[in-house]
Order: C-alpha cells, then sequence, then structure tokens
C-alpha cells in the first residue's frame, strides 16, 4: 500500500521502538527498514530467527552495492533478515561513516520501498525508520516517495514546538509552501505524540489546534504510550505479555486509524498505478505484434514463391514451433520464480514481536 516513513527532530522520542511496534501490529505484510543515516539499533538489541545474531552486513550496507547497477523492489528480500518473532527487517548501517556508500541512493531506495507495495510476487508495505532528521539528513530523500511522513515527539513544551517548526518546514521542501488542514499535500505529514494514556487524548487534541493555527499542512494522527516496560518487553530485556502491553495496545490502534484514514486511497493509487503499468505493456505488445505482422507481409510480398512452390508445405513450421514452445516455456519460468521469502501473518503481535525483537 505504501511507504511510511518515521522521523523525529531533536531527542530520542522513540522513533526505532515505535517502528517497530507499529511493525510488529500492522495489518498487512510489512518490511521495517532501518534507513537512519547514524545508523541503526537492532543489530545490537534484536536476535535472528535462527536464534543467532543479525549479520550487519546484510541490510542497508548489502544493498548499496545492488543498488547502484538499479534496484528492482522485489530485489529488496535479497537483503532482508527475519527477527525470532518473525519480522522481516532490512538492518540499518553501523556506523554514520557508513552512510558514505549510500550517496546518491537515496531515492533510488525511496522508490524501490514505495514500489514494494505493488510487487506481483511479494507486496509488503514498508515502515522506515529514518532517525533524527534534523539538518540536511540523506534520509529526507525517501520523504517524496513516501506517501505518510510521521514525526514523533514527546509532549514536553520544547519537544511540541520543535515539531511544530520541523512539520512546517517540511511541508514547505515537500509541498512548496504551508497548507491548512483542508488541503493536505502527498506525502501526508502527520505527529504521533509519545505521551501518558491518562493525558494522551487532551493534548492530542492541543496539539493538533496548535499545528492547524500555524498552517503547517500536519496533523495529529495519534498517540503510542510512553511505556518503558513495554519498550523492554519487546526489545526482548524483560519477559511478560507483550500483546497486553500499553506500547503494543496503542501502537494496534494507531496503526488501525492510519488504515481508516488513508488505506483505501492508498489501494486505489496502488490499483491505478497496476493498471496503468498493464496497459502500457498491452499497447507494448500490441505494437510489437503489429510491427512484426508488417515486416512478415513485406516480406513475403519480397520474395514470392513460385506456383510449384506454393503447393509445398511451410519451410519455418518447425522454427515457429520451436518459437512457441520457447515462449511458453519462459513464462512458465518467469511465474515459477517468485522470491523465496517466508510468508507471516499479519497483526499477530506475539508471534512477529515477541522476545528478541
Amino acid at each position: 500500500m505504501a511507504l511510511i516513513a518515521l522521523a523525529a527532530d531533536k531527542g530520542s522520542p522513540g522513533v526505532t521502538t515505535a517502528a517497530v511496534a507499529l511493525a510488529a501490529v500492522w495489518p498487512r505484510r510489512v518490511l521495517l527498514a532501518e534507513t537512519d543515516p547514524a545508523g541503526g539499533d537492532l543489530v545490537y538489541r534484536s536476535a535472528a530467527a535462527h536464534g543467532g545474531p543479525l549479520n550487519p552486513n546484510t541490510g542497508m550496507l548489502s544493498i548499496a552495492a545492488t543498488a547502484r547497477r538499479g534496484l528492482v523492489p522485489d530485489q529488496l528480500w535479497d537483503h532482508v533478515q527475519p527477527l525470532s518473532g518473525g519480522l522481516e527487517v532490512l538492518v540499518g548501517l553501523g556506523i554514520a561513516e557508513q552512510a558514505a556508500g549510500l550517496a546518491g541512493l537515496w531515492p533510488t531506495l525511496g522508490h524501490a520501498f514505495a514500489s514494494l507495495a505493488d510487487s506481483p510476487h511479494a507486496a509488503a508495505d514498508v515502515i522506515a525508520d529514518c532517525g533524527r532528521i534534523s539538518g540536511d539528513t540523506p534520509a529526507l530523500e525517501l520523504f517524496p516517495h513516501a506517501s505518510l511522513v510521521l514525526l514523533l515527539s514527546r509532549t514536553e513544551p520544547e519537544s511540541l514546538a520543535r515539531v511544530r517548526d520541523r512539520a512546517a518546514a517540511l511541508a514547505g521542501k515537500l509541498h512548496g509552501g504551508p497548507r491548512g488542514a483542508a488541503s493536505l499535500a502527498n506525502p501526508v505529514i502527520g505527529v504521533v505524540l509519545i505521551a501518558d494514556t491518562g493525558t494522551a487524548g487532551k493534548l492530542a487534541s492541543q496539539v493538533n489546534d496548535m499545528l492547524v493555527h500555524a498552517q503547517t499542512g500536519a496533523r495529529v494522527v495519534g498517540t503510542i504510550a510512553d511505556d518503558p516496560a513495554g519498550a523492554d518487553q519487546l526489545a526482548g530485556r524483560r519477559r511478560g505479555r507483550l500483546d497486553k502491553s500499553l506500547l503494543i495496545r496503542s501502537a494496534r490502534k494507531v496503526a488501525a486509524d492510519i488504515h481508516q484514514q488513508y488505506g483505501a486511497a492508498w489501494a486505489a493509487s496502488a490499483h491505478a498505478h497496476q493498471a496503468s503499468h498493464a496497459h502500457q505493456a498491452s499497447h507494448t505488445s500490441q505494437a510489437s505484434h503489429t510491427s512484426q505482422a508488417s515486416h512478415t507481409s513485406q516480406a513475403s510480398q519480397a520474395h514470392q514463391p513460385s506456383q510449384a512452390h506454393r503447393a509445398q508445405p511451410p519451410q519455418h513450421a518447425d522454427h515457429a514451433q520451436q518459437s512457441h514452445h520457447v515462449q511458453q516455456t519462459r513464462q512458465t519460468q518467469q511465474t515459477q520464480q517468485p522470491p523465496h521469502v517466508p510468508h507471516q501473518q499479519a497483526g499477530h503481535t506475539q508471534g512477529r514481536a515477541g522476545a528478541g525483537t
């Protein structure tokens, strides 16, 4: 359906925790991508499906060489590792210096992430953990390809002021200027508050009014519980019923609200995109057949056989049968070569974000 980019302006509001929590309860198949140029965290805090550590060299680091030769969305799965709970992850860079290897490739990655939802073999949404985006971080080059940019913020006054100003700056960069709530543009800019559950509803309404009054073009799309115990469970540092934690319950509501508000529009956009590609393919095929038919007719007129030869069977019948057989073989091979990616059931928190996630 979409690429959803998560980021923060300053501080540590819990972007990675929120990204993992949302991915764990996402109602469709999802790929979690650590796209923070400063480096990822999951390789240090999470275990792989085989019980050992994640491979730091398979992920954003390994995809750099592939992307320089062009990147087909399904190739992303070649660099993905499953966590112990089943969540599929594109592991981030080790250190900030490695981001130099991705210079100039961020738009290519953004396009591949956004197009993965249209894959005929292994379609999935992508939740991208972009980390902090103060300054000119290259992760900003992913945002034009996103359907939704979520800015995370805690509820201290200075944090709210920063998220307001960052939303306005992003609106200027992505939309060409500030916009009111009635004229939202793509990508949609949303704010997710990390808040105490007792005051979350009231704060969300107040912050939303502030964003609208400042004409940032952003709106509050939900709140995620400030739940340190749930965050420790999600990271595998603490035992407990993760699916009953405030963190997961609030993340599930945010995911459901996002799909209720934007899911239909994203699905319609994906269908239109697929229909456009099908029309282009059909037009190309028709043009090719027309060209071949014209070429065959001209060749036939230029080499008219004699009356004696017309009674003989055509000399290229075997070649035509072989060509038809090759074409059928290629079509069969194409349909038998989906990526070998383990299928996971969406929305099962306990199975996908258990210990070690």
